[in-house]
C-alpha cells in the first residue's frame, strides 16, 4: 500500500532540483524507484501489462513536461500517482474493459470445438516477482492483505465493471489509502463527488465479486498442501489422466482460455472438454512450468515439440484454490506471457 508523506525525502529533493533544473539522468534516477508501483497502479485501472507500461511511459513523459509544477506539497510519489491516473483515464477514454470469459458469456457446450480467438481485449495476467520488487517493508500486516487482495483476478475483474473515473476513485481510496480531499484533487473534482463515487464503485463491487471472497482458505491452507495438489495437477496433465485432473476441482469449477471466448462450468463440464480436446491422444503433452501470477499459483504452458523439435509456448496458466480444490483455471492463450514471466520450457 502507497501512504502520502508531507514532503519529499531529502535526498529526492536534491535529485529532484536538479531534474528541474534540466537533468534527464535525475528525472531517470529520482523517478525510477517508483516505476514498477506506477506500472501496477496502470495495470490495475487498465487490467492490460502492454496498456499498463505504455501508459507509465506517458507518465513519466507528462512528469518531464511538468516538472516545474511540483512544489513539494505532497511526496514525488503522490504527484506521479496522480499524473498516471488522469493519463489511464485519458487512456480509458478510447479503450473497453478488460474481463474474462465468464463475465461476459454463459457457459459453453464442451463437447462443441472451441470458437476461434475474440477480438476483444481480455484481462491479463501480472508476474508475481514484479509485485516482489515493490513489497512495502513497513506496511502492517492487514495493508500487506489489502494490497494482496486487490491484484487478485477476481478483483480486477469486478473493478474492470466499473467507469472509469469510480474506478480510479475506488483505487485512490481503498488500495492506496488516499483522503477523499486528495482523490479528489488529483483528478480534479470536488470531495462529495469523489465520496458520491466511492460509494457506488463500493456497491458495484460486492455485486461481481465472487461470493464467499472473505472465506477464501489461501491462509489455512499450507504451502505443503498447496505444492501437493499443484504436483497432483501437474502429474494427471502429464499422464493425461483426465479423471485424476476432475477429482482435483471443485464440484462448480471454472476453465476459461482468454482470447478463446469459450469457457466451461463444472467439473463434468471441464472432464468432457478436456477429454475431448487438450487431453485427447491426438495432441502433443502439455508442459507445465511453476510460476505464480496475481499471487496466485500459476504455470507457464508449452507443448512438447515433435521429434525432437523444442517444446512451443501455448500461454500462462492461473488457478485458484479454494477449500483445498482448484476452483478456477484461467489459460491465457498468449505465447508470450512465458517469455514476459521469465519461464523457459527446459
Amino acid at each position: 500500500m502507497t501512504r502520502t508523506a508531507l514532503s519529499p525525502a531529502p535526498d529526492e529533493r536534491v535529485a529532484w532540483a536538479a531534474a528541474v533544473a534540466g537533468d534527464r539522468d535525475a528525472f531517470a534516477i529520482v523517478t525510477g524507484r517508483y516505476r514498477r508501483e506506477l506500472q501496477v497502479h496502470c495495470y490495475r485501472m487498465l487490467g492490460s501489462l502492454d496498456d499498463a507500461e505504455d501508459l507509465v511511459q506517458e507518465t513519466l513523459l507528462r512528469a518531464w513536461r511538468r516538472r516545474e509544477t511540483f512544489r513539494g506539497q505532497s511526496t514525488l510519489r503522490a504527484w506521479l500517482y496522480g499524473i498516471a491516473t488522469n493519463a489511464c483515464l485519458d487512456a480509458l477514454d478510447r479503450r473497453g474493459r478488460r474481463l474474462l470469459p465468464p463475465a461476459v458469456l454463459s457457459p459453453a457446450d464442451p463437447s462443441a470445438p472451441p470458437p476461434p480467438p475474440s477480438e476483444l481485449g481480455w484481462l491479463e495476467p501480472y508476474p508475481d516477482q514484479w509485485l516482489d520488487e515493490i513489497v512495502d517493508e513497513e506496511s502492517e500486516p492487514h495493508e500487506t492483505i489489502v494490497a494482496r487482495e486487490t491484484i487478485e483476478l477476481a478483483f480486477l475483474v469486478a473493478i474492470q465493471q466499473l467507469p472509469p473515473r469510480q474506478r480510479a476513485v475506488l483505487i485512490l481510496r481503498d488500495v492506496l489509502g488516499w483522503s477523499a480531499r486528495e482523490a479528489a484533487a488529483a483528478i480534479g473534482t470536488s470531495v462529495i463527488a469523489t465520496n458520491s463515487a466511492l460509494q457506488r464503485a463500493r456497491a458495484t463491487m460486492q455485486e461481481h465479486l465472487p461470493r464467499r471472497r472473505n472465506e477464501w482458505t489461501r491462509p489455512e491452507l499450507r504451502d505443503a498442501e498447496e505444492r501437493s495438489l499443484l504436483a497432483r495437477y501437474v502429474d494427471a496433465w502429464n499422464r493425461t489422466d483426465v479423471r485424476a485432473l476432475v477429482a482435483l476441482l471443485k464440484e462448480d469449477a471454472r476453465f476459461a482460455m482468454p482470447p478463446t471466448p469459450a469457457w466451461y462450468q463444472g467439473r463434468e463440464a471441464i472432464g468432457v472438454f478436456l477429454a475431448k480436446y487438450p487431453l485427447s491422444p491426438a495432441w502433443p503433452l502439455h508442459i507445465h512450468v511453476p510460476t505464480r501470477a496475481n499471487r496466485h499459483p500459476g504455470f507457464a504452458v508449452f507443448l512438447a515439440g515433435d521429434r525432437g523439435a523444442p517444446p512451443r509456448p501455448v500461454g500462462l496458466e492461473v488457478l485458484r484454490i479454494e477449500d483445498g480444490l482448484i476452483a478456477e483455471i484461467d489459460i491465457f492463450l498468449q505465447p508470450e506471457l512465458p517469455e514476459r514471466f521469465a519461464v523457459t520450457a527446459g
